[in-house]
């Protein structure tokens, strides 16, 4: 497995390769992002125990979302099965991505830890399941987790981008998986800049903006059916650009065949 280095502007063609890879399926990539959204929403009904389940999964769903890429571009079926390829990879690859989900968890819970000391929680939840108007304070405190919970995130994606296939796929151990991601995304800092200043643009930027124009005309409700599924089409080019990320800053090693 070597470690590339490519230039900036990468970033960029990532997003175009993630486009032309979901028009190979777009159903079979919908259907599995669709499949997540709908099991992380009902694992939120289950207190602490369904959450925590969904953080643990999160790695071995990670690898059946790239899988999924590798049969999309062989011209090949698309299961919702492809989700636990993973788990049935033998023993030892099962062992490596459920300890690299409750690393992961472990890290989500320490980030949430520490944000909510930088926020006043007690403050903005019942502003926000209150009838009443959001007020400043509470626009406030929302930027700060925004803020804060991005700036927080960010060592946790860079261990956890590549670190779910570098397991399935290059064989290699958790602690090992976690450096080498850390390192492409460090050694690609410029392309992964452009490309997450892309998609905040596309996922966060616009929909806030199209949300707001539908408000000022008094259609908010038309704009909530109007955006959520041009979002997920846009979630879904979004994991189906990841497998970009990952043929661009790793070469698989190839099999030279006997003589």
């Amino acid at each position: 497995m070597k470690l590339n280095s490519v230039a900036p502007k990468e970033g960029y063609t990532w997003i175009r390769q993630g486009i032309w890879l979901f028009k190979q399926n777009p159903l079979g990539f919908l259907m599995l992002v669709f499949m997540y959204v709908f099991a992380a929403q009902l694992a939120v009904i289950v207190p602490v125990v369904g959450v925590f389940a969904v953080l643990i999964l999160t790695p071995t769903l990670a690898v059946g979302f790239m899988t999924a890429c590798r049969q999309a571009i062989q011209k090949e079926r698309i299961s919702p099965m492809v989700y636990l390829i993973a788990l049935k990879s033998g023993a030892l690859i099962r062992r490596r991505i459920l300890q690299l989900g409750l690393v992961y968890a472990a890290l989500i819970l320490l980030l949430s830890f520490i944000l909510s000391l930088l926020v006043d929680f007690e403050l903005l939840l019942p502003l926000l399941t209150s009838d009443k108007p959001i007020t400043p304070e509470a626009i406030r405190q929302i930027y700060l987790v925004l803020f804060f919970g991005a700036f927080l995130y960010i060592p946790v994606a860079m261990l956890m981008w590549f670190s779910p296939v570098l397991i399935a796929w290059a064989d290699m151990s958790v602690a090992k998986a976690l450096f080498s991601s850390c390192l492409a995304c460090w050694a690609n800092k410029a392309a992964f800049f452009l490309y997450l200043s892309i998609w905040s643009v596309i996922l966060i930027a616009i929909p806030l903006t199209v949300g707001m124009i539908f408000d000022a005309l008094n259609l908010g409700q038309v704009g909530s059916f109007v955006i959520a599924p041009i979002s997920m089409a846009g979630l879904t080019v979004m994991y189906c650009s990841f497998y970009a990320t990952w043929k661009a800053c790793f070469t698989e090693d190839e099999v030279i065949p006997s003589v």
